[in-house]
């Protein structure tokens, strides 16, 4: 009896750890709208916002970038994603006329803006020096 309960506690282990390395690895962006915008930027120390729609070329190239830097960044950065097409008062708002805009908040205050397709070298160097993380 006690070597199969030791052979289903190391399976057990085996699994969450297994687990565990997969969600380190899930990008964490989130999708937010003009009802939970001011909240969430106000409830993180550090957003990364991208500016967004479906029909931007660039904004699909950079969404990967976006990902990858959000799994980088996970334990300091939060990212999230904004559809303009969706929320167009919250464009408005920002004044973006040109898609993909990233805007970068220090507890919710806008201190950055990185407007087009970068390339992540480039992002991941105006966040470090933006929020001060090296």
């Amino acid at each position: 009896m006690d070597e199969e309960l030791a052979l289903l506690l190391e399976k057990r282990r085996k699994e969450l750890e297994e687990k565990m390395r997969h969600e380190k690895k899930t990008p964490k962006v989130e999708n937010i709208d003009e009802m939970h915008f001011q909240q969430f930027i106000k409830t993180h120390p550090y957003v990364i916002v991208d500016f967004w729609a479906e029909w931007c070329g660039p904004c699909r190239r950079i969404a990967p970038i976006m990902d990858e830097l959000s799994m980088e960044f996970s334990e300091k950065v939060t990212f999230a994603k904004c559809n303009t097409d969706d929320n167009r008062s919250l464009a408005m708002q920002f004044n973006i006329d040109a898609i993909p805009a990233m805007m970068l908040f220090s507890n919710g205050q806008l201190v950055d803006r990185i407007i087009g397709a970068y390339p992540k070298e480039a992002i991941r160097e105006k966040i470090v020096r933006k929020f001060r993380l090296d």
